[in-house]
């Protein structure tokens, strides 16, 4: 069942984006050759604390996962692709970063991502991150009154086309507000003109994923969590959770 938010209940979901997007800098703050991945997960649990703001990755568990998500932030370094999930492992010249983190404020909940590199960046992968933000703000465009979540997804879907890159199947942006996953589900491809139609007070996160092999193919790693490319290729991994307005797409997870 999809839930249509007031005006009053954006405003408070916009505070929990705030918090989310904070943590997003500090981690990015973090994010240095020597730093680990846990240290990662400490600078954006050390945000939300402060904020008085909750995680809902902590102690997550959906039916695929084998165990409940251990900390605040996943972290995919490289050829992973998201649910990474923070290790010791220490970041190397020419990483490439996605993190993914939620916040839970006053009852409701804000969720985004980023994907970045540490060191020295290697230009296929400045053009991965571009293309993969280009996606996002295609999609965040298409979210206006009138139109249909499935035209967010042939939006995204077509720049990854373009862009010859594989995008994971069933894995895509959801609605949120009061739980970080409401419905509708809002693939990263699909037919414009078709599913749910987009009101004033739809709020939904929107997280196009591009992996540079061009495979959609995906394996999960030992610890349950982890998705990584099939092949090897790196991956990029960017999201925000937007409200559907008469004024236009509001962007939530801004700082």
């Amino acid at each position: 069942m999809v839930e249509i938010k007031t005006d009053d209940a954006l405003d408070l979901m916009r505070e929990a984006g705030r918090v989310v997007a904070h943590a997003l800098a500090a981690t990015r703050e973090a994010a240095r050759i020597g730093t680990t991945l846990r240290e990662l997960d400490e600078a954006a649990h050390t945000v939300l604390r402060e904020a008085g703001a909750t995680s809902p990755f902590l102690g997550y568990q959906p039916s695929f996962a084998p165990v409940p998500f251990p900390a605040v932030l996943c972290v995919s370094v490289n050829d992973a692709v998201q649910h990474g999930v923070p290790t010791d492992y220490r970041l190397r010249d020419g990483d490439v970063v996605s993190a993914d983190c939620g916040a839970e404020l006053n009852g409701w909940t804000g969720d985004a991502a980023d994907t970045f590199i540490v060191g020295t960046p290697r230009p296929e992968d400045e053009k991965l991150i571009a293309d993969t933000r280009a996606a996002l703000e295609a999609g965040i465009a298409a979210a206006v009154v009138g139109n249909r979540v499935g035209d967010i997804s042939h939006a995204i879907g077509t720049r990854a086309r373009a862009g010859r890159y594989g995008m994971p199947a069933d894995f895509g942006g959801h609605g949120i507000g009061r739980r970080m996953h409401e419905d509708p589900h809002v693939a990263n491809r699909g037919r414009p003109g078709r599913g749910y139609p987009m009101r004033h007070g739809l709020a939904i996160a929107i997280e196009p994923m591009f992996m540079a092999g061009g495979s959609d193919a995906c394996r999960t790693g030992g610890d349950g969590w982890t998705m990584f490319t099939a092949d090897g290729s790196r991956a990029a991994h960017i999201e925000h959770t937007i409200a559907v307005t008469e004024s236009g797409p509001r962007v939530l997870t801004l700082p």
